[in-house]
């Protein structure tokens, strides 16, 4: 009687099995690698997949996310036979997960001495200051080299980083006095720049001053002189004014005197102006009323 239920536990079982090894799952940065009896037969898309199990096998996921990876540290000799320790980074991402798959044995490892080799060939060609200056020319051209041999291997090189030019000690300390002498030397040379300025705005000051001095100066000499000949113009209006008529009437006065010395008598009229300047409106007046 447990005969059939024995068999029934076995098929369903061994169902499960096989529906486990039919379902895989591949992630949205991934893709599926499937190889048929060791021999490539698709590559699977981001979701819930099905293969054949015991017939289909999933070899690999590969990651098609943008990724690092370190170079290590190499000793490099320069064109000027200087001796430096480079290192760089490289920013890759696979468009191809079949040939990156199938074409390269080591991905990691082809890359990494790929960009050493080109590393110490590019710093090679150069001095040692065209080496510290020409970092941008040196991941330029680095970043081309990588991407142009990657590309068969279903790799895109995005970009490539020198992290470290270091000199020997020897010169990296000369390098460092250098470095000191031309601080001091710009420092030097802008104190004098800024003493001349200061020279230069003292005078312009001290020049301004004495401009404005001179104008001041000018000004009231201007204004004084004025004053005075106001001063002058008054007195001769004054004196047109007041001192004309008396003069002449001091003349006349002396002409009388003159005919008097000879006379005995002189008839002068009470509406002479001679009579205010002999003084004698008040005598005529009471002589009047009289």
């Amino acid at each position: 009687m447990m005969g059939p239920f024995i068999v029934i536990g076995i098929i369903l079982v061994l169902a499960l099995l096989v529906l486990a090894k039919s379902i895989v799952t591949i992630r949205q940065y991934q893709r599926g690698i499937v190889e048929r009896f060791g021999r490539y037969r698709t590559t699977l898309e981001p979701g819930l997949r099905f293969i054949i199990p015991f017939v289909d096998t999933l070899v690999a996921r590969v990651d098609m996310r943008e990724n690092v990876l370190d170079i290590e540290p190499q000793a490099v000799i320069t064109k000027d036979n200087v001796g430096v320790t480079v290192d760089a980074v490289v920013y890759y991402y696979v468009t191809d997960a079949k040939a990156v798959k199938y074409e390269v044995a080591n991905f990691y490892v082809a890359v990494s001495k790929l960009a050493q080799t080109n590393l110490r060939n590019l710093v090679g060609d150069m001095t040692l200051d065209e080496t510290l200056a020409s970092r941008e020319r040196i991941n330029a051209a680095l970043r081309t080299t990588l991407d142009e041999a990657t590309d068969k291997w279903g790799v895109k090189v995005t970009r490539v980083e020198v992290k470290e030019i270091q000199p020997p000690r020897d010169i990296t300390e000369a390098m460092s006095k250098q470095m000191k002498a031309e601080r001091e030397k710009r420092a030097t040379i802008l104190e004098a720049e800024a003493y001349k300025q200061k020279q230069i705005l003292v005078a312009e000051g001290d020049k301004q001053n004495a401009v404005l001095v001179a104008e001041g100066e000018k000004q009231a000499a201007i204004l004084k002189a004025e004053g005075e000949a106001k001063a002058i113009e008054n007195v001769s209006t004054a004196a047109n004014q007041y001192f004309v008529g008396n003069a002449q009437l001091l003349k006349q006065l002396e002409v009388t005197q003159a005919s008097l010395q000879d006379n005995a008598k002189i008839v002068v009229s009470d509406q002479s102006k001679l009579i205010n300047v002999l003084g004698l409106t008040d005598a005529l007046r009471n002589n009047n009323q009289e």
